[in-house]
């Protein structure tokens, strides 16, 4: 390892801040003044700490109803078997589809209670998000829309009917425009039902609307190639990656996707084999995308465009008129070696760029060309349809409720009142339309203007497909019944356009039997529960073309660089950036505890949003962490906290959008404050970037972060290595290279006898993204509850496995991924830090120094190499946290889940229905941790005993490794030698955290290994 490398959690861990020191010294959370513990309740005269779950509205009153009312399996098919009916104690697991990704739905005595990946989807290959892993947690959000609204009071479905049709006939008469709005529709059954609906109202049209938009990439590609589409990626495909600003790991386009793709060419199989892709980064603030990047430049938004002008003339060997160098030498020259290595892997290259700018990608278009790049590492004959959004369609349409031209408006999965950069405009124009109807579940600020909402099913109560990609198709079964009086969006259109199928199942097998599944001759009942089974079908793909760019670039050059001097902030003033956090979103899912109480991967901050400013910044204006600040820009101010974020480039402040919700529900509400405003609209689309002023007040808002919570104390705990001298000596980094010592060769342990299974786990910290969707699985499948922002401020999180994310350079002054003349970068050493994710769990010690400290035996060490917690047993005494030297434990400060004293605060029947029966839920007072899924462990063994044969390597997967992507985590037998885990923990790059203790953990990590440039400018 890096002698001259530092690793640091935070700026306070870095600067050994006197706050950071005390909280530090006292092994636990913040302690609580005496008179609230002896009046047992410990919480804050503003804000009671509560059962968040339940508090917020989480809830057993309808549910119950609807779960005891089995599916009908003549319409719902599980996955596999088909049950006769529902057997307690036993899961079912149903086919459906999130967000067009196949998924696996678990449900126990009819309540779903968890989402898996399906192992055959096409995008993820089992991977899901911590988004897909918490929709199942909105099913039970008592907050949901009970019946339907006329007029804001609660009406029937005949009385909404019948006023709705007397409305749209009154309408088509007139000769009214109807508009329905939506969000990017791929669904082939709703698109003809849409269809149908327009067919009956001739002066219908349908707007995809999408609050995070891609029309520029899709435009960019009419412009270019007379293709109108959303290119499908293949990372995989790559060897070199240059992106700008494209967060392809996280929130661009399909992260999930990207990231399996991505980790191919950089996980053990492709480092055993010496070969590793190069991935640069160019980008403002700092991502996902950049925090795994081999180099990453930190640029202006300003720069950007410029950067791109210059990577095109380097690589074509032509200068563009109006062509000039960026302020940063180093910046310029590292645009001078991307061209050298993206020509150097012709026809496995790949350029992206984030930006929703027509110009900026006709140019990435042009580039890609040069590279031999369609065909190959993009598909433009194979498309994405996830996003379709027309954002110049979107403004004509308001411009058309001001004149007064509409008669109709309906909203599916359309939030513009909220979303819109023009919000008032657009509530004020909306207000001249006769009918609004909104098909929200909840009355958000757009539902909440309309005259008619008619809430629709969650997509767990619901029929339908999904097209998200060319020729793949994923259908939605429901795996309850509707818990409330809702109906889906689609029946309400074929009611109201007196459609001759009524009945949205048979609308959808209708289309199934008449189209697909009768090309592949699958038609009949047969064929639809086979489709039912699988989830999915996959029809043979087009064959990709190649693609050669011929326009003129000369009044592109010019468009961008008139852009790029807009952006140009005077002294005084900042470059403005807004982007997706990995949990929120664009703020659909606002109203999800789970969501909001996930760190974000980069900053560690949750519940809040926030201005991230660089550090020399932050140190110039003399701000602190927490200081609230007025960002003003296109004529819309916002208070925010500022946090001083290492990478983030000077000059720039970087805030997330997806916050500032006012009618999300009692967790989304006022949690942060509404970035879309800042968007504007210019050369035809949404643009995230602009000029911002700002003023500094004297309020302060302390966020909450997770990341310095806990210290190591100085120890090291990462290790990395160059690629270059991996593949010299791919021990030397691991202390596997002869000379390291052998910690555990002598002991006052004895050794546990493990005879058949010893449970051990591998993580690649290549692999790992940081993501944060095991967090979130985790949640799901072991009852962790939510604490809120008051008690994460307090160090009290409840989550069993973390995401450690360290920032590295080099204390000589030199780059922390170079050590070439071209990274000395003359600005601050924090804009070129590099950073590292580990995942953290308990590392279920054979030498648990948590056990020998217990005076209860409530922790003690199983027989097949699991810590395991007896919760009956523990009395609280904190004692094992105290002597974990991975500080992986949690206490239950409160009784989260069941206290009756927090039923006010929370108000929430429904919350025991998410609950995994599985798994006890843990009462106040004593110590959880991970469990290593030990009820997954337990039924694999029952199923395999069962039908008499041993154990199969893979058939237990725990929950934070089924989740991941990336297959970062390695989970199985140790006994097995033939067990891909035996098989990860035999890799070159394998050493175990804090080894030199002779804890013996039952993890290992795989060395980071990043591909640095070695050429010279």
């Amino acid at each position: 390892m890096d002698s001259n490398k530092k690793y640091w959690k935070g700026l306070e861990e870095l600067n050994r801040t006197p706050e950071f020191v005390e909280k530090n010294k006292n092994e636990f959370a913040e302690p609580i003044p005496i008179e609230e513990v002896l009046s047992g309740d410990g919480l804050s005269a503003k804000t009671p700490r509560r059962d968040f779950l339940k508090a917020l509205g989480f809830g057993v009153g309808a549910v119950t109803l609807a779960a005891c009312q089995r599916v009908p399996v003549h319409k719902s098919i599980p996955y596999l078997i088909k049950p006769e009916e529902v057997t307690p104690g036993v899961a079912n697991y149903y086919s459906s589809s999130y967000e067009g990704q196949a998924i696996l739905v678990k449900t126990r005595e009819g309540r779903p209670i968890k989402v898996e990946g399906n192992p055959n989807d096409a995008f993820a290959k089992g991977g899901l998000s911590a988004q897909a892993q918490a929709s199942v947690l909105d099913l039970y959000d008592v907050n949901r829309l009970k019946d339907p609204k006329l007029n804001g009071a609660d009406a029937g479905w005949k009385e909404i009917d019948a006023f709705v049709m007397k409305e749209l006939a009154a309408i088509k008469a007139a000769g009214k425009s109807i508009r329905l709005v939506t969000s990017t529709v791929y669904s082939p059954s709703t698109l003809a039902v849409i269809a149908d609906f327009i067919a009956q109202y001739p002066t219908a049209k349908h707007i995809n609307y999408d609050a995070v938009s891609y029309t520029g990439i899709i435009q960019a590609n009419q412009n270019s190639f007379g293709k109108a589409v959303l290119p499908h990626y293949n990372f995989d495909k790559a060897d070199v990656i240059v992106s700008f600003g494209a967060d392809f790991l996280g929130t661009w386009i399909s992260g999930e996707e990207f990231t399996r793709q991505y980790v191919s060419n950089r996980n053990n199989k492709s480092l055993e084999s010496k070969k590793m892709s190069r991935h640069i980064q160019f980008e403002s603030g700092m991502s996902l995308t950049g925090t795994n990047a081999d180099n990453r430049y930190a640029i202006k938004p300003s720069e950007e465009g410029v950067a791109l002008i210059n990577l095109y003339n380097a690589i074509s060997g032509t200068t563009l008129p109006g062509s000039k160098k960026l302020a940063s030498k180093a910046i310029d020259n590292a645009i001078t070696i991307a061209a050298k290595e993206l020509v150097a892997a012709k026809g496995k290259a790949l350029v992206v760029a984030g930006s929703n700018d027509v110009a900026t990608q006709v140019l990435v278009n042009a580039i890609n060309s040069l590279l031999g790049s369609y065909g190959t590492t993009i598909d433009l004959d194979n498309p994405s349809k996830q996003y379709a959004g027309n954002d110049a369609e979107f403004v004509e349409f308001v411009n058309e409720l001001n004149r007064g031209d509409v008669g109709a408006v309906l909203f599916l999965n359309a939030n513009p009142a909220y979303d819109y950069f023009k919000g008032k405009e657009f509530k004020d124009a909306l207000n001249k339309v006769r009918l609004r109807i909104s098909f929200a579940d909840h009355a958000d600020e757009t539902a909440s203007l309309s005259n008619v909402i008619a809430p629709n099913h969650h997509y767990l109560e619901s029929w339908g497909d999904a097209n998200a990609a060319e020729g793949y198709y994923t259908v939605i079964q429901p795996t309850i019944n509707p818990v409330y009086n809702t109906r889906q969006a689609e029946h309400s259109l074929l009611i109201w356009s007196d459609n001759a199928v009524k009945d949205y199942y048979t609308y959808v097998r209708n289309n199934w039997n008449n189209n697909l599944l009768a090309k592949g001759g699958l038609s009949g009942q047969k064929g639809w529960e086979t489709l039912l089974q699988t989830g999915m079908i996959k029809t043979a793909a087009n064959t990709p073309g190649t693609y050669t760019f011929s326009r003129d670039l000369n009044a592109v050059a010019q468009t961008i660089l008139d852009h790029s001097n807009s952006l140009v902030a005077p002294e005084g003033k900042f470059e403005l950036q807004v982007y997706q956090s990995q949990a929120i979103g664009d703020g659909k899912r606002a109203n999800n505890p789970w969501l909001q109480e996930l760190p974000d991967p980069v900053s560690k901050v949750t519940w809040d949003n926030y201005a991230a400013v660089s550090v020399a910044d932050i140190k110039k204006l003399k701000l602190e962490e927490g200081d609230v600040i007025k960002v003003t820009a296109n004529g819309y101010t916002i208070d925010v906290p500022v946090l001083a974020q290492p990478g983030q480039a000077q000059g720039t402040i970087s805030i997330a959008v997806g916050y500032g919700r006012t009618q999300a529900g009692p967790v989304g509400d006022n949690v942060g404050k509404n970035a879309f405003p800042f968007y504007s609209f210019r050369n035809g689309t949404f643009q995230t970037t602009a000029v911002a002023s700002f003023d500094i007040t004297s309020v302060k808002s302390p966020l909450a972060q997770t990341q310095t919570h806990h210290s190591y104390e100085g120890r090291s705990v990462i290790r990395e290595a160059k690629f270059s001298e991996y593949k010299k000596n791919p021990a030397a980094h691991s202390g596997n290279d002869g000379e390291h010592k052998d910690y555990n060769k002598e002991s006052l342990w004895d050794d546990h006898d493990r005879p058949v299974y010893n449970w051990v786990m591998a993580i690649d910290l290549n692999a790992c993204t940081g993501c944060g969707a095991c967090v979130v699985a985790c949640n799901a499948e072991n009852n962790i509850p939510v604490v809120g922002k008051d008690e994460v401020r307090r160090r009290r999180e409840m989550h069993w496995i973390r995401i450690d994310r360290y920032y590295s350079y080099d204390e000589k002054g030199e780059s922390v991924t170079e050590e070439h003349e071209i990274a000395k970068l003359e600005d601050d050493a924090f804009d070129r830090v590099s950073v590292v994710h580990q995942p953290m769990l308990c590392q279920h010690c054979d030498h648990a120094p948590c056990e020998t400290v217990c005076p209860v035996l409530a922790t003690v060490h199983s027989s097949e190499g699991l810590n395991q917690m007896a919760y009956n047993r523990c009395v609280g005494t904190r004692y094992c946290a105290n002597n974990c030297p991975y500080k992986v434990r949690r206490f239950n400060w409160f009784n989260y889940w069941n206290d009756s004293r927090f039923d006010n605060y929370l108000n929430n029947e429904h919350t025991q229905l998410v609950l995994n029966p599985d798994v006890v839920t843990r009462f106040r007072g004593v110590m959880e941790k991970c469990s290593m899924c030990v009820q997954r462990i337990q039924a694999g063994k029952l199923k395999a005993k069962m039908e008499k044969r041993p154990l199969k390597d893979g058939e237990i997967k725990v929950a934070c490794q089924q989740t991941c992507s990336a297959n970062a985590i390695v989970f199985g037998n140790a006994n097995d030698p033939n067990s891909e885990v035996s098989k990860a923990l035999k890799s070159e790059r394998t050493y175990y955290v804090l080894e030199e203790l002779n804890v013996q953990p039952g993890i290992g990590y795989q060395v980071k290994v990043r591909n640095i440039s070695e050429l010279e400018a």
